[in-house]
């Protein structure tokens, strides 16, 4: 298996897996190994949250030895997915390097460039942590059971300089969040929705002045550093 395979050339592998016959069926392979570590539980404790037991056996892992490194391979089932890589970049400590196998829209959307239509908040949460690459584009016959759409190989290696420049990861993120929750309006709403009751429209029209952005703009233009501008400028205002 791929886990067997990963374990011979690494200092230890960490698996989870949350069906129960899966679970069995790996686990007659992979006890006889003993640099993995088999997990059988929910990868994510909810939506915004990874699961406690997952996150403390990485920390042990890391801390086991100098020098290592936390990596991610895996074939990422569609609602698994994007809460997964989100909530990693979330981490004080994420990994270093992901390579998943996911729907190829959802790479699509990792990968997308401004003022296209799979642009948005995840885009930009990536994009402003990490370099991404579609590796390889996989059709449906190339897997059992047979899906209905197209599947890719992503590479997503985290930036360090990219990352360094967000002051405020958590407030970034719910910010970048907040601009898409209605992709069609206008900025200047979605900034005075998501600042009600903390700014007025005076000071939100000269925040877009400031920024030489038209008042007709929307978030889905503003590439990743214009993002990263306005949500400082943002959370200057909000502070105040």
């Amino acid at each position: 298996s791929l886990t067997a395979l990963m374990a011979a050339r690494v200092a230890a592998v960490i698996t989870v897996e949350i069906d129960a016959n899966l679970y069995r069926l790996a686990s007659e392979e992979l006890d006889r190994l003993d640099n993995v570590r088999m997990l059988r539980c929910d990868v994510l404790k909810s939506k915004n949250r990874l699961a406690p037991e997952v996150l403390q056996r990485v920390d042990e892992q890391l801390g086991a030895a100098p020098g290592r490194r936390f990596k991610l391979a895996a074939n990422l089932p569609y609602q698994v997915a994007t809460p997964l890589i989100s909530n990693l970049l979330a981490l004080d400590r994420p990994p270093e390097l992901m390579t998943v196998t996911i729907q190829k829209e959802l790479a699509d959307r990792i990968v997308a460039r401004p003022r296209t239509k799979d642009y948005g908040a995840l885009s930009i949460w990536v994009q402003s942590q990490c370099r991404a690459e579609i590796l390889k584009v996989m059709p449906p016959s190339v897997f059992w059971p047979r899906p209905k759409v197209n599947s890719a190989i992503i590479q997503i290696k985290l930036d360090k300089e990219r990352r360094s420049r967000i002051p405020d990861r958590t407030f970034f993120h719910q910010f970048v969040r907040s601009m898409f929750f209605h992709r069609r309006k206008l900025l200047r709403s979605e900034l005075l929705s998501a600042l009600k009751g903390q700014t007025d429209k005076p000071q939100v029209d000269a925040v877009i002045a400031a920024m030489q952005l038209k008042p007709t703009a929307r978030a889905e233009e503003l590439s990743v550093g214009q993002m990263l501008d306005l949500c400082e400028r943002v959370r200057a205002l909000a502070g105040d």
